[in-house]
């Protein structure tokens, strides 16, 4: 049995280069697979290996003065969802685009736990706005009931984001929400330098957390995740539909042309009917020889594809 463990942590790190190093040599030695990114703002990492190989890691991490009280938290998965095992030293362990130093997620919202964060929203008192702050792509397989969902493709794009929408905030009490918490640590401190809203929070352990305890609450459909699975099914709930005909789906896909690689859903029948690509013209262009097929992705995978998409 394996599962994917996602975590963050921000800390002072004085040497990231040196836990980089470590990190290389414990993963390598577990077996794992997955990205970690270090900054010397912290750790940022979604890794996936044996069960008894991610005990192991989370109690070497545990043991760390760096790394202690972290909230591990576990999704099923094996290491087929990840390519290799990428240990990355950065300036940020999420690309804002503003110096750590200069904004800390120390200054960042209210954390309310998933049951605060819940009844929160049921009681949608009238000066609450919720804002979902990944990505369009993502939200457009999931998100929480009457959430805005800006049209922003990078995490770095917020803060324009927020000082061009500023009015939006102002007398509000706002609930950031994000994957597993970390995008929402320094946004809302950004958003709470702006001194417009009456009150800023997010959610302890972000949507993951929340869907873990509240599957069936105001959280609808897939919540994204950057690996092979593409995302986690939270409850049935279908806010899409196909983009190459309007059957409702909410299944990514990359197109099997690897010059043209769209991130793009499609239902089963579109999968079979374009043999994995996103258009016609890509499907024409493969057969044809003119372009080449996505690496380690053969013919052959195209029915276990359409396999899965059906059985999801």
């Amino acid at each position: 049995m394996e599962q994917i463990l996602l975590f963050y942590k921000y800390v002072d790190i004085e040497w990231p280069e040196a836990i980089a190093k470590w990190q290389r040599k414990l993963c390598t030695e577990l077996g794992l697979k997955g990205r970690i990114l270090l900054a010397t703002e912290g750790i940022n990492g979604t890794i996936a290996g044996t069960i008894e190989a991610t005990e192991k890691y989370i109690e070497s991490l545990s043991a760390h003065p760096y790394f202690g009280e972290i909230d591990f938290k576990t999704s099923a998965g094996d290491r087929s969802a990840f390519p290799k095992m990428r240990v990355l030293v950065k300036k940020e362990i999420v690309h804002l685009g503003i110096d750590p130093e200069k904004l800390k997620a120390a200054n960042g919202g209210i954390h309310l736990s998933p049951t605060e964060a819940h009844e929160l929203m049921t009681q949608a008192p009238k000066d609450l706005v919720i804002i979902d702050i990944r990505n369009n792509y993502e939200t457009r397989i999931g998100t929480f009931r009457n959430a805005i969902t800006p049209d922003v493709t990078t995490t770095r794009e917020f803060p324009a984001y927020i000082d061009k929408n500023i009015d939006l905030f102002k007398d509000k009490q706002v609930l950031m929400t994000c994957t597993g918490g970390v995008r929402c640590e320094r946004v809302t401190a950004y958003l709470k330098e702006k001194k417009v809203a009456t009150e800023v929070y997010q959610i302890n352990g972000g949507i993951h957390r929340y869907a873990e305890q509240y599957p069936d609450g105001h959280f609808r459909g897939i919540n994204y995740v950057f690996d092979a699975r593409g995302g986690q099914k939270v409850n049935d709930d279908i806010l899409t539909t196909c983009d190459l005909c309007p059957t409702p789906s909410n299944q990514y896909n990359n197109c099997m042309n690897a010059s043209c690689n769209n991130h793009y859903i499609a239902c089963p029948a579109c999968l079979e009917k374009y043999e994995l690509t996103c258009s016609q013209t890509c499907m024409d262009l493969l057969k044809s020889g003119a372009v080449k097929p996505r690496p380690n992705v053969a013919y052959t995978t195209l029915q276990t594809t359409i396999t899965t998409h059906q059985s999801a």
